[in-house]
C-alpha cells in the first residue's frame, strides 16, 4: 500500500528542512561513511526507566551528566583516600601549578604554548639525564615542568619512541615495565610499626601494659632480695593476653583486607592496548609509558595519557578528581598551559562517559595525577562504624572505673591501712592488690570474642553468597530502618516483552499487531515495525539462534532485546534486511541525560529527497512528545497534526499503560536535510537542536518487565521487619507505582498521595502547629499521624522544590516509590532521610547509583552490576535479591550475640573479682582469689564457653522485631549491667566467697567471724598455724573459689543464651533450631582448664594454686543449677507480666 502524503508534511517538511550546498568535502566525506557515525553516551546497565532524567525541558538543549566514576568508594572506611579529600587535593595542586604558570608568563597563543626558557620536552631518568621512554616525576614534585600536553602529538611520540599506528614492541614494553614497574596506584603507605603499635597498646591493651609494668616492678627492684616468681610470671602471664588480643585484631583486619580483595577481584582491569600493530587486552597494571591506549564509552582511563585523536562526542566525568559533576571535553590540542586542566590529558581513574579516542600513556602509576594524590594520602582518619562506637564506649567506661577503683585502693592503703594495719599489706602486696583490680575489673576476653562472633557471622554471610567488605558492615544491617530500591533489573527480572502496540487513535495488543502488519494492511504499524529495527542496538546470541525467538539471548539492553524479538517475530530476518536497506550513518545512543536513542540512515522511501535522510528517534513519551508536531493515524494511515485533542487521547493512552505497569517506549520519526557534513561536530550540535524538533510520532510500544519471583517476599520480609522498603526508580511514576503494587510496597488500592497532596498536607501542618502553639498543645503530631500510614507517589523534578518542612512530611510515609529521578535527587533521597536519623540502606547495580550508594549507611550491590556499584557498595549480594533479608537478620543476630558474649563474660570475669580484692582491703580477709586466677577465668574458661554463643540462633523470630535504635539501644546499656552485676554477678560473688569460707572452716577450721577484720592477724601463729599452712590453706581457698566461679557459669551460660524463652523451651541438645553442642564442649574445655591450672605441680609452685577436695568441685554443680533456676523465675515474671517491674529492667 502506498503512503498518502498529506499537504500538512510537505509544508512542515518545508519550514524546518534546511538545505546545504553540497561540496566535494561533504560528498567524500559523506561517501566514506562506514561505519556509521556515532555520538556516544555513558552506557547505562538499565534503558530508559530505571535511569535519572532532568526535568522535561521547553526546548532541546544538551545536559551534562551527573554520573559518578570512582576507583574507590566516597564513604569513610580502610581506602585509600576519601573521595572528598581527592579534590581538595588535586585543587590545591591546580592551583599552585597555575599560579606558577602565570608567574613564568605561560600563555596559549595561535602557535601553541610559548614556554619562555623552558627546557624542551625530552625524557629523563632518575638522576636527571635524557632517557628513551618517558619522563620520571619525583613523588613530591608539581607537574610544572610536564609538556607532555604542550607539544604536538607526532613529536611526542617520537620522544616517547612509539609509532602511533603499531604502538610498542612486547619486548619494549617488558624493559620498560621492568624499569618503571608496574601501573598501580600505590596504597597508602602502611605504617606497620603504627598499626602494630595500635594492636599491642589499643584498647583494654593499654590498662593490661600497666599492669605488666608493675607487676615487672614488683618482682625487681621491689621484690630484692628475694623476688617472687609469682610476679614475674604474671607479667609474663599479662603480656601472653596482650599479644593473643593484638592477634586476633590483626586477624580481623587482614580478613577484611582479604574480603576486600575478593570483591576487588570481580572488577574489571583491563585495557585494550596497541602492541606491535595488534590490538590486545591487557591488564591496566602491565601498560607502561609509551603504550597506545584505545578508549571507549563506559571505560576507565588505565593510566595519564595524551590524547592523539578524539570522536567528536569525547567527553569525560572527572568529578573523582575534581570534585565537579560537569562532563569534561575531550581535545587533542593543548586547552590549557596547567597540565591538570588541559583537555588533551586523560587522567587514571576517571571515566570515559561519551565518545571514543586513543591515547598515549605519558605517567603511570604513582607517578600519574591520581598517583601522587594517592601518595599524599598520610594522614587521612577512619571513621569508626556503629559496633565499633559502641565497642570504644563500653572500654571508655570499664576503663573510666577502673581507674576510680584503683585511685581508690591507692588512696586507701595510703591514708589507712598503712597507718592502722601497717604489717597487714606492704608496697608489693598493694601494687598487687590494685592491679588485681585492674585485672578483675577489665574483661581481657571481650575482644577476641567480639572479633569472633563478628568473623563468624560475616562466614555465614559468605555461605549464603553474601560478601561483606567489612566485618562492621555485618551489624549496621541490622540497625537499617529504610531501604531504597532500585527497580529493573533489581526488583524486576530486566528480561522485557513488547506487550501492546499504541497510536493516538488505537491500541492493541502485540499478537494482533504482528498479525496485521504481516498482513500489509496498515501503513502505520510497518513504519512502526521499521522504526522499532532500525533504532535498536539490538542483536541476538549467535550460539542461541537455533531456538525459538523468545528464548534467544540477545546482545545489548533489555528495551532493544524486546523490540528486537517483536521484529524479528512478524518476519525471520526482517531486522538485518530492513538494516541494509537502510544503512545507518550516523547514532546518538540513548543516555540517561536525555533519556532517548537516535539514528540516521539512507534511505529510498518515497518521502525521502537526494540529500535527505530518515532519522528515527527512540525514548521516553515525557521527554519527546514536546518536541513532535504531528503523528501517524493508525485509522486513516496517514500523518496528521498533533493538535490538543490528538495530545490529550495520548496523554490518556500513556496513562492507561502505566498503570498496567508498562514501560512506554516512544518511536518518532524525520526526514533532515542537514547543512553540516555528517559525522562532523557541528552535525552533532545540529541534528541535537533543529534536527531534534517537529517530530512525527509513529506510535508507542508498551513494554512488560515482570517483577523477580522473590521480590514480594523480600519487600514482605523487609516491612514485616520494621523497614520501609522504598521504590526510587528512573521510570515514569504511575509505571513504578503499578510494579509498587503488584510487589507489595504499595499495599492500599487508593491513589497515592502526590506533589499536590504533600503542599496540601504541608499547609494543614503549619495550620495545626500554629494552633497548637497558641493552645499550649505539645502533641499535635499525633493527631495528624493517620496521613504517613498512606502511600506516596513523587517524581524526580518535584524533588528539588521540597522544603525541609515537605522533606519532614515525605520521610514519614510508610509508603513511597519515587519516579523519574536523577542520580543527584537519588542522592538528595537519601541524605534527606539520614538527616533525620534513619539508617537508609540503598540497593542497585547501575553507575548511576553509584552516588547513593556511597552516601547510604549500606551500600548493597548485585554481582552482575557495574564495576562502579560493586566498588561503591559496602555489601554484594553474590545470588538472589532475597538473599539481603537473610543479611539483615544476620545483622540483627551478631548484635544479640555480642550482647550475650558480654553479658555471660561480666558476671564471673568482671564482677565476681572485683570482689575478692574489696573483701581483702577493706575488710581484711585474706585474698580470696589471685590475679593469676582472674586472668585465667577471663582468657581462658570464660572464652571457650562465650565462643559457643558464636554458634547460637536466634531466640525468636528477629525479622518480627523493629530495627534497632543506633542512638538508644546499645550493646552495653543499664539492663545489662543490672542483669550481669546485680543478679548473676551478685549469685556468683556470694556462692564464690561460700565456698570459700566453707573450705576455710571445714579444712582449716577458721570461721568466718574470724577471716573477716583479720588483717593483719592473719599470720604466724594465727589460730595455732605457721605462716606457711596459712598461705597454703589460702591457696587453696582461692581454688575452690576459682573451681566455682568456673562450674558457676556453666548455669550462666545456660541462662544468658535466652532472653525470655525458658530452657525447657530452647534446650541445646534435642531442639533443632536451637541446638548448640559447643556449648559442652566449652564446658568441657573450660573444665580442663581448671583441673589443670590447679593440679599442674609446675603451675602450683609458680602462681601459688592448690588442689582442692574432691567435694569442692561437686558442690558447685548444684549452685550452678541454682544459678539458672533463679534466671528461669526472671524469665517467667517477665512473660506472665510482660509491663511489670522486673520486665522493664529485664535486658
Amino acid at each position: 500500500m502506498g503512503i498518502e502524503e498529506p499537504k500538512i508534511q510537505a509544508d512542515d517538511e518545508s519550514k524546518n528542512v534546511v538545505p546545504f550546498e553540497p561540496s566535494s568535502d561533504n560528498v567524500d566525506a559523506e561517501a566514506a561513511v562506514s561505519p556509521p557515525q556515532r555520538i556516544t553516551f555513558r552506557p547505562d546497565e538499565k534503558d530508559y526507566g530505571d535511569n535519572s532524567s532532568y526535568a522535561v525541558q521547553p526546548r532541546l538543549s544538551r545536559h551534562r551528566s551527573r554520573s559518578r566514576a570512582s576507583i574507590s568508594s566516597s564513604r569513610s572506611r580502610s581506602r585509600a583516600r576519601s573521595i572528598s579529600e581527592i579534590p581538595i587535593e588535586y585543587r590545591r595542586m591546580s592551583f599552585q601549578l597555575s599560579e606558577s604558570n602565570r608567574v613564568r608568563g605561560l600563555s596559549i597563543d595561535q602557535r601553541g604554548v610559548e614556554y619562555g626558557d623552558k627546557t624542551p620536552i625530552s625524557s629523563y631518568n632518575e638522576k636527571g639525564k635524557p632517557e628513551k621512554g618517558g619522563k620520571k616525576v619525583d613523588d613530591t614534585a608539581t607537574f610544572e615542568n610536564l609538556e607532555y600536553h604542550s607539544v604536538d602529538a607526532d613529536t611526542l611520540c617520537a620522544q616517547l619512541d612509539v609509532a602511533p599506528n603499531d604502538g610498542l614492541s612486547s619486548t619494549e614494553a617488558a624493559s620498560r615495565l621492568a624499569r618503571d614497574g608496574r601501573n598501580t596506584l600505590p596504597h597508602r603507605r602502611q605504617n606497620y610499626v603504627l598499626k602494630l603499635l595500635k594492636y599491642i597498646f589499643g584498647g583494654f591493651c593499654s590498662v593490661l601494659w600497666i599492669g605488666v609494668i608493675i607487676f615487672f616492678i614488683c618482682w625487681r627492684p621491689l621484690g630484692d632480695p628475694n623476688p617472687a616468681p609469682y610476679n614475674l610470671g604474671l607479667a609474663i602471664l599479662v603480656l601472653i593476653v596482650i599479644f593473643l588480643q593484638a592477634s586476633f585484631s590483626a586477624f580481623q583486619d587482614w580478613s577484611t583486607a582479604q574480603t576486600m580483595k575478593a570483591i576487588l577481584d570481580l572488577l574489571p582491569a583491563d585495557a585494550f592496548v596497541v602492541r606491535s600493530g595488534q590490538t590486545a587486552k591487557l591488564p591496566s597494571s602491565d601498560l607502561v609509558v609509551g603504550d597506545i591506549v584505545k578508549l571507549s564509552i563506559g571505560n576507565k582511563v588505565p593510566a595519564d595519557l595524551r590524547l592523539l585523536s578524539t570522536s567528536g562526542d569525547l567527553r569525560f566525568d572527572r568529578s573523582m578528581l575534581t570534585g565537579e559533576s560537569d562532563e569534561v571535553e575531550g581535545a587533542t590540542t593543548i586547552t590549557d598551559t596547567n597540565f591538570l586542566e588541559t583537555r588533551n590529558i586523560a587522567m587514571m581513574g576517571t571515566m570515559v562517559t561519551n565518545g571514543s579516542a586513543t591515547g598515549v600513556v605519558v605517567l603511570t602509576g604513582k607517578n600519574s595525577v591520581m598517583g601522587h594524590i594517592a601518595l599524599s594520602a598520610t594522614s587521612v582518619k577512619t571513621q569508626a562504624t556503629l559496633i565499633q562506637r559502641e565497642i570504644n564506649r563500653f572500654v571508655m567506661i570499664i576503663v573510666g572505673l577502673t581507674a576510680f577503683l584503683a585511685i581508690l585502693l591507692l588512696v586507701t592503703w595510703a591514708g589507712w591501712l598503712r597507718r592502722d594495719h601497717f604489717a597487714f599489706m606492704n608496697v608489693i602486696e598493694m601494687l598487687d592488690d590494685v592491679m588485681g583490680c585492674v585485672v578483675a575489673f577489665i574483661p581481657e576476653g571481650m575482644p577476641v570474642g567480639v572479633a569472633l562472633t563478628l568473623m563468624m557471622i560475616a562466614r555465614r554471610m559468605k555461605e549464603n553468597n553474601i560478601l561483606p567488605k567489612g566485618l562492621s558492615t555485618v551489624e549496621t544491617l541490622g540497625c537499617v530502618n529504610v531501604m531504597c530500591s532500585d527497580k529493573t533489573g533489581t526488583l524486576t527480572e530486566n528480561r522485557m516483552a513488547v506487550v501492546t502496540a499504541t497510536f493516538v487513535d488505537e491500541t492493541m495488543p502485540i499478537d494482533t499487531a504482528i498479525t496485521t502488519i504481516q498482513d500489509k494492511s496498515s501503513v502505520a504499524l510497518t513504519e512502526l515495525h521499521k522504526a522499532a529495527a532500525l533504532c535498536n542496538d539490538g542483536a541476538f546470541d549467535s550460539s542461541t539462534m537455533d531456538k525459538p525467538i523468545t528464548q534467544r539471548l540477545v546482545q545489548g539492553n533489555a528495551t532493544d532485546g524486546a523490540m528486537l524479538k517483536f521484529v524479528e517475530t512478524v518476519k525471520e530476518n526482517s531486522f538485518k534486511s530492513m538494516k541494509n536497506a537502510n544503512p545507518q550513518v550516523f547514532q546518538i545512543p540513548f543516555n540517561s541525560t536525555n533519556k532517548w536513542m537516535l539514528t540516521l540512515h539512507k534511505t529510498e522511501s518515497e518521502q525521502a529527497t537526494d540529500s535527505s535522510y530518515l532519522m528515527v528517534v527512540k525514548g521516553a513519551s515525557d521527554i519527546l512528545l514536546p518536541r513532535c508536531s504531528r503523528y501517524w493515524s493508525y485509522k486513516t494511515n496517514t500523518i496528521q497534526p498533533l493538535d490538543e485533542n490528538a495530545r490529550s487521547q495520548l496523554s490518556s493512552v500513556q496513562e492507561k499503560m502505566s498503570r498496567n505497569a508498562e514501560r512506554i517506549i516512544m518511536l518518532c520519526q524525520r526526514y533532515i536535510t542537514p547543512r553540516e557534513t555528517v559525522g562532523s561536530n557541528a552535525f552533532s550540535d545540529e541534528i541535537q537542536t533543529t534536527g531534534m524538533t517537529d517530530l512525527c510520532i509513529i506510535g508507542l510500544l508498551g513494554i512488560i518487565d515482570p517483577p523477580r519471583k522473590e521480590t514480594a517476599a523480600t519487600v514482605a520480609s523487609c516491612r514485616r521487619a520494621g523497614i520501609r522498603f522504598l521504590m526510587v526508580t528512573g521510570d515514569l511514576g504511575l509505571t513504578g507505582a503499578a510494579i509498587a503494587r503488584e510487589v507489595g510496597i504499595f499495599t492500599s488500592t487508593a491513589e497515592p498521595d502526590t506533589m499536590e497532596t504533600l503542599v496540601q498536607r504541608r499547609g494543614h501542618a503549619i495550620e495545626q502547629k500554629d494552633k497548637s502553639q497558641s493552645e499550649g498543645d505539645e502533641d499535635s503530631n499525633s493527631r495528624n499521624s493517620d496521613w504517613s500510614q498512606t502511600s506516596l507517589l513523587l517524581e524526580g523534578p518535584s524533588i528539588p522544590n521540597l522544603t525541609d518542612e515537605d522533606w519532614d512530611l515525605v520521610c514519614g510515609y510508610q509508603e513511597i516509590v519515587f519516579g523519574r529521578t536523577m542520580p543527584d535527587q537519588k542522592l538528595k533521597i537519601v541524605n534527606e532521610f539520614r538527616k533525620r536519623d534513619y539508617v537508609v540502606a540503598v540497593t542497585g547495580d547501575g553507575v548511576n547509583d553509584a552516588p547513593a550508594m556511597r552516601a547510604a549507611d549500606v551500600g548493597v550491590a548485585v554481582v552482575s552490576g557495574s564495576d562502579v556499584a560493586l566498588e561503591a557498595a559496602d555489601l554484594v549480594l553474590m545470588d538472589k535479591f532475597d538473599s539481603i533479608v537473610e543479611a539483615i537478620r544476620l545483622g540483627r543476630l551478631v548484635f544479640q550475640n555480642l550482647q550475650k558474649v558480654i553479658s555471660y563474660l561480666l558476671p564471673a570475669g568482671s564482677w565476681s573479682e572485683i570482689w575478692p580484692v574489696l573483701m581483702n582491703v577493706y575488710f581484711g580477709v585474706p585474698l580470696p582469689l589471685s590475679s593469676f586466677l582472674m586472668i585465667i577465668i577471663c582468657v581462658f574458661t570464660d572464652l571457650f564457653l562465650a565462643l559457643s554463643l558464636i554458634m547460637e540462633q536466634e531466640e525468636f523470630d528477629l525479622l518480627s522485631l523493629p530495627p534497632r535504635n543506633h542512638k538508644k539501644d546499645h550493646l552495653i546499656n543499664l539492663k545489662i549491667y543490672i542483669q550481669s552485676y546485680l543478679f548473676m554477678g551478685v549469685m556468683e560473688t556470694i556462692a564464690a566467697h561460700s565456698m570459700f569460707f566453707l573450705y576455710m572452716y571445714k579444712h582449716a577450721g577458721i570461721p568466718f567471724h574470724a577471716l573477716v577484720f583479720a588483717f593483719e592477724n592473719y599470720s604466724d601463729g594465727f589460730y595455732g598455724y605457721t605462716e606457711d599452712e596459712l598461705t597454703n590453706f589460702n591457696t587453696v581457698g582461692q581454688s575452690v573459689y576459682f573451681i566455682t566461679l568456673v562450674i558457676l557459669q556453666w548455669g550462666n551460660i545456660l541462662s544468658v543464651r535466652n532472653k525470655r524463652l525458658s530452657i525447657l523451651q530452647a534446650d541445646p541438645l534435642t531442639q533443632k533450631k536451637r541446638r548448640n553442642p559447643w556449648l559442652f564442649v566449652g564446658a568441657i574445655i573450660s573444665l580442663a582448664i581448671a583441673v589443670f591450672v590447679t593440679e599442674e605441680p609446675g603451675i602450683q609452685s609458680i602462681f601459688g594454686t592448690g588442689s582442692a577436695p574432691i567435694e569442692f568441685w561437686l558442690i558447685p554443680i548444684p549452685m550452678a543449677l541454682g544459678i539458672l533456676f533463679m534466671d528461669e523465675l526472671r524469665k517467667l515474671a517477665v512473660r506472665l507480666w510482660p509491663s511489670g517491674p522486673v520486665a522493664k529492667i529485664a535486658w
